[in-house]
């Protein structure tokens, strides 16, 4: 949910179709779980622009996340595009988060693109971009040091807040977010700035905590980019964080972008989510 994709329209809503956070992120005491399946639709300026669906398996000693999502109305009268992205990995057994994979493509009218990530312990061992990222000598260089101490973006999704008392709570908000998609190292500072009540169409109804997001890129960007000096800039990001039930874990039920041409929202219409009890077979992970 956090990946930043920094061109048309999918720097409007953030990537957010998709998923994308820190290296081990906390999730939850050891045995908690549960699982989550969502919808939501992406709006520009009011206007439906996209759909998508995120399903979150949480068990005893690992976790999988799978989403895809397209383009819809408008929009597609000028582009179409889809996509699907995958994570999984571990769970220690005080319930550190510790991602493993990471897969995502993006298929357009006019190109397709695919980026492979391979984790340990918060280190990319391996990673692929298909296509290759093009050369500029104004590009910020990726080194070994920006690939220590991250997570996937979709992994960066999950986040646990501490403690026994109500997970929807100013904690939830106070972390940086580390982050390498494959093509870009780059930080999110969360602050909390307040709580809110929200009501899916389907599934969820309660609170939530609502957050302010700045964008910090670090390697694999051009500083002089108009899109990249414009998310730096952006003071007015906000991610609304609903926890998954039988956890201490909560995800983004709605994330907005002020752009040129209106608000981009990301906004959860379906958040069905419960406790549940077992690992995660191999065939389940397959499936989702």
């Amino acid at each position: 949910m956090f990946s930043i994709r920094l061109g048309c329209c999918r720097s409007a809503i953030t990537g957010a179709v998709l998923a994308g956070l820190a290296v081990a992120v906390p999730c939850g005491s050891a045995g908690a779980q549960g699982k989550l399946d969502a919808r939501y639709t992406a709006t520009l300026a009011g206007i439906p622009i996209g759909k998508g669906a995120w399903v979150i398996d949480i068990a005893d000693d690992q976790y999988t996340a799978a989403a895809s999502g397209g383009t819809t109305g408008l929009l597609r009268v000028f582009a179409s595009g889809q996509g699907t992205g995958a994570s999984r990995g571990g769970i220690t057994t005080t319930g550190t988060l510790v991602p493993s994979t990471y897969a995502a493509t993006i298929t357009t009218d006019k190109k397709a693109e695919e980026v492979r990530i391979i984790l340990n312990a918060g280190t990319v061992k391996e990673f692929t971009a298909d296509p290759p990222t093009p050369p500029s000598p104004d590009r910020v260089p990726i080194t070994d040091a920006h690939r220590r101490g991250v997570s996937d973006p979709m992994s960066a999704s999950l986040l646990r807040v501490a403690g026994n008392g109500d997970p929807v709570s100013p904690e939830a908000c106070n972390r940086k977010l580390a982050i390498f998609d494959g093509r870009m190292r780059y930080d999110i500072q969360l602050a909390f700035k307040r709580i809110e009540r929200v009501k899916a169409e389907k599934g969820y109804q309660g609170t939530v905590a609502v957050c302010a997001a700045y964008f910090t890129p670090l390697a694999g960007h051009v500083p002089d980019r108009p899109a990249v000096k414009y998310l730096i800039e952006q003071r007015d990001m906000e991610v609304w964080l609903a926890p998954v039930a039988g956890t201490r874990v909560l995800v983004p039920f709605r994330i907005s972008v002020p752009t040129a041409l209106g608000l981009g929202v990301l906004q959860a219409t379906q958040f069905v989510s419960a406790a549940h009890q077992g690992k995660l077979t191999p065939t389940t992970a397959r499936t989702q």
